[in-house]
């Protein structure tokens, strides 16, 4: 449901942010009360018009940029719909994420949990933002979530890490070491 409202793509080359100002969870038109298969809600645990700002690093930009000027927008203004029109349905895009693994992966990788469902390329990514040294606070914002949840699901991405963070740590204390001194020194 990315639309072009949601998006402030910078020039070539620059980070912009997305802005995600609602979620629309596909439930199946049973539980909705217009009967389409999905629904228009807030943001989960924000106020209705809380908007989050999301990080789009410079690759995705070009990406979003090449597919705007290839395809176009929707009249409501997506970026992306499904054959008719619509909005792409879960079943839609996950045909085409299970050809696109099948394509690119490794037939060992096709047969592992290794990026199985779309949504694990969230995880992915606060995994890499974590491993690349992002604080956790940042990370948790960046997410969208709370420090807490952001720890309860990802600590174990930084198990291991001991001997990087010491490393970080010794640099600190060096830089702080060999920095000018002031006068209060």
């Amino acid at each position: 449901m990315l639309s072009v409202d949601q998006c402030d793509l910078p020039p070539p080359g620059g980070m912009g942010p997305a802005h995600a100002r609602r979620r629309t969870p596909q439930v199946g038109s049973a539980w909705t009360n217009d009967g389409k298969p999905y629904e228009e809600r807030q943001l989960k645990h924000r106020p209705h018009r809380a908007v989050r700002p999301v990080p789009i690093p410079p690759v995705l930009v070009g990406i979003l940029r090449d597919h705007r000027k290839a395809f176009g927008a929707t009249a409501d203004g997506r970026l992306f719909s499904a054959v008719r029109g619509g909005p792409a349905r879960s079943q839609e895009y996950g045909a085409v994420w299970k050809e696109a693994r099948r394509k690119v992966f490794t037939p060992s990788q096709v047969a592992s949990p290794l990026a199985a469902i779309p949504y694990d390329l969230r995880h992915a990514c606060v995994s890499f933002w974590l491993r690349s040294g992002v604080s956790v606070a940042e990370t948790a914002r960046r997410a969208g979530q709370s420090v807490a949840v952001l720890q309860r699901y990802y600590a174990k991405v930084l198990d291991g890490e001991e001997d990087r963070m010491n490393a970080l740590i010794e640099q600190g204390l060096a830089e702080h070491e060999s920095g000018p001194r002031g006068p209060d020194s």
